[in-house]
């Protein structure tokens, strides 16, 4: 048996970038920061390390995470990791490792700062951030935020 699972729940390192396809598919990407403390065992003091992560979303989620998110939201993203190739033009080969989120999550929004969706009002056919506690590709049932464990 195999499984490729990510779940992972941190802050934008970046704005996120919204692109579409030649075939005209909805792509965003940014990157993520996730952040582990520990306590040292000799010295006693506090320690931080923090990983960034390249994520990938589309068609919807994409759009959704162009629309609600900016630097510094807090996120959970859950889907697969996937590494791709390709090569330079100086013909020497390189690989990105990324997240290709297949379910997410929006954060409380930033204390003081406007998210992008409050520059514009939602019509009939856009929900407000407050009516999209979770988002899954290829569904549209919704889950209370009360029953997060977080």
């Amino acid at each position: 048996m195999n499984l490729n699972k990510v779940i992972l729940i941190g802050r934008l390192a970046s704005d996120p970038e919204m692109r579409s396809t030649q075939a005209g598919q909805p792509v965003c990407n940014f990157r993520m920061a996730t952040s582990r403390v520990w306590t040292n065992r000799d010295s006693g003091q506090k320690q931080e390390k923090t990983e960034f992560h390249n994520i990938v979303l589309w068609r919807r989620l994409a759009e959704i995470a162009s629309q609600f998110l900016i630097k510094g939201s807090l996120v959970l993203i859950e889907g697969r990791i996937e590494t791709r190739s390709w090569e330079d033009a100086s013909g020497n080969k390189k690989y990105k490792t990324e997240v290709i989120g297949e379910r997410m999550q929006l954060g409380p929004k930033p204390a003081g700062k406007a998210m992008p969706s409050e520059e514009k009002k939602p019509t009939a056919d856009e929900p407000s951030p407050e009516k999209i506690p979770i988002i899954e590709e290829g569904s549209d049932k919704e889950i209370d935020v009360k029953d997060i464990p977080f």
